[in-house]
């Protein structure tokens, strides 16, 4: 290949156009110099540990529980800004069935092909647990805590006794409402459960556990007898607080005239449990160039725990249960036996061991890079999960890196010191959280029919909401009303949560209490005593929560 000579004065012309045009190019770079552009994308990935299952995992497959910490992630409630702390993730065992399809054409979840051919772990879930979602409309600085489940292939999911995951103002549709109210001490709000003052790495107890309030039925569709139910360890308030209907989850089959699925559902299949993670979804961000062109990006400040030693110890004392830990003594209970204390019996809990999972984060799809110089995720003495912050120049311990430089298609975690002042990013705010609109119930249906026995009642929680509640009678409550049972199913079932009420105080250990910490306070205002004559069998239904200042 011969090389092409060109003249002099060519070769002159072309170095003078060269450096015009980089001149050009820094003028440009000083021109856009500070010019900051808020985005989403600002963070996404998982900060997550696995566990162990037990080797009959099929029998230890009715309940899974754990304490995780709770803190404030954030300083300041943010607009746009989703990310959930340590929480559960349970669905039916379907392993048996290898290739044909569990999600129904029709639904939502049948439309994402890689899901498939199974659709397995999108067909029902039971997720929740604490963290902060893009829906709260009350928001207040520490995380909250709520349930959360999909009956329905992801059609929609149910949040509380009687909204959606914070997708509605509106109260469900009462042939979706899917969750009993079961406590007739704590408010189960529908966004989501407060706590009080600024927690920082106090323990939350946390256990989801099938038990038979009502029998297997053989109808259309036949129906398992899991209720599964939350049970909450906290300072001032311990045992269940709800479950979920186990028709629930099984009339999607009769629904969508799929007799394939029945007995399919978590009403009557082993729950699949395994590990947990800090999953973080929706962040905010802001870029900004310096002089030279070279673009930064600054995500909020997220914080962390941290002990003497430089660690957040988040999740400890993670354990299935089998049928023995609760569910004989319940069900035997419940068929004229002996009084239930309610206390997990030990004979059917597994520890399990928890190991760390590799974390990958990434900006806007573009993948971060120098995070592991800061911190890693590590299982401490006492099986104990959490973070384990490094000598790092580039962000306090404690500390989320919160400034990058874009390099190439990665983005490097840099030290505050080295954002060029230029660039303005430094003295940016992140857009804080407005108030939401009033969640609301109807007034006809299954929430006035049979209706409340007493109330409406106010209360304001720490969160800045005004909460209003009526109580029931507890198989009055909306969530029962869509089924046709019997007389007598409804008197049996309605005498035995009389006995609940009766025997299972709040101030009783029913998880085995954390191996090391203290625990969280949940808002007191959540926390009621019945009217005079209402003792037993009725439940306070939250009907309305706005904001305080506009009521």
């Amino acid at each position: 290949m011969r090389t092409r000579v060109l003249p002099i004065v060519s070769i002159a012309l072309l170095s003078w156009t060269c450096a015009g045009q980089e001149s050009q190019t820094k003028d440009a770079g000083k021109a856009e110099a500070g010019k900051v552009t808020a985005h989403s994308g600002g963070l996404h990935g998982y900060i997550g540990f696995s566990a162990t299952r037990p080797p009959a995992r099929s029998e230890y497959s009715v309940g899974m529980g754990f304490y995780f910490a709770v803190w404030p992630l954030i300083d300041q409630p943010l607009a746009n800004f989703q990310i959930g702390l340590a929480g559960s993730w349970i669905t039916p065992d379907n392993s048996d069935n290898k290739d044909k399809p569990l999600a129904p054409e029709g639904t939502l979840a049948r439309k994402w092909p890689e899901r498939g051919p199974t659709w397995e772990s999108v067909f029902q879930t039971v997720e929740g647990g604490l963290g902060y979602w893009a829906g709260n409309h009350f928001r207040y600085g520490p995380p909250k805590f709520s349930m959360n489940a999909t009956p329905q292939c992801y059609d929609y999911e149910v949040g509380s006794p009687g909204w959606s995951f914070f997708y509605s103002d509106e109260a469900l549709p009462d042939d979706r409402l899917g969750i009993a109210q079961l406590s007739n001490r704590l408010l189960i709000p529908p966004d989501a459960l407060p706590f009080q003052g600024n927690p920082n790495g106090q323990f939350l107890g946390y256990t989801w556990m099938a038990l038979p309030f009502t029998d297997p039925t053989t109808g259309d569709p036949p129906t398992g007898d899991q209720s599964w139910t939350c049970f909450l360890c906290a300072a001032n308030f311990k045992g269940p607080i709800a479950y979920y209907i186990p028709e629930t989850w099984s009339k999607i089959g009769k629904l969508f005239t799929y007799p394939f699925i029945y007995r399919r559902g978590l009403d009557a299949r082993p729950g699949n449990m395994g590990g947990g993670a800090m999953e973080i979804n929706t962040v905010p961000r802001f870029d900004a160039q310096d002089a030279h062109g070279v673009v930064y990006s600054k995500i909020p400040k997220l914080q962390f725990p941290m002990d003497g030693q430089g660690r957040a110890l988040l999740v400890q004392d993670v354990t299935y249960y089998s049928k023995a830990a609760l569910y004989d003594a319940f069900k035997a209970w419940r068929n004229g036996g002996t009084a239930c204390s309610g206390r997990f019996d030990e004979k059917g809990a597994w520890k399990s061991k928890l190991t760390t999972r590799s974390t990958r984060y990434d900006q806007a799809g573009k993948t971060l890079t120098g995070v592991e110089r800061v911190f890693d995720t590590k299982v401490f003495e006492g099986n104990v999960w959490g973070l384990e912050w490094l000598n790092s120049d580039i962000s306090p311990k404690g500390l989320f890196p919160q400034y990058f430089k874009h390099v190439g298609e990665e983005r490097v975690a840099v030290a505050a010191a080295d954002v060029p002042a230029e660039t303005q990013l430094l003295t940016q705010e992140f857009k804080r959280a407005g108030r939401g609109e009033p969640y609301t119930s109807p007034t006809t249906g299954a929430w006035s029919r049979p209706g409340p026995k007493s109330g409406p009642f106010t209360v304001k929680l720490a969160d800045g909401s005004l909460v209003t509640y009526a109580w029931y009678r507890f198989v009055d409550q909306p969530s029962f009303q869509q089924y046709d049972w019997s007389e007598e199913k409804k008197a049996a079932l309605q005498a035995f949560v009389e006995k609940i009420h009766a025997s299972w105080p709040i101030d009783r250990d029913y998880m085995a209490p954390p191996s090391r910490g203290t625990l969280v306070t949940l808002d007191p205002a959540l926390l009621v005593t019945p009217p005079e004559g209402l003792e037993v069998g009725y439940v306070p239904i939250v009907t309305h929560q706005e904001d305080a200042n506009e009521s």
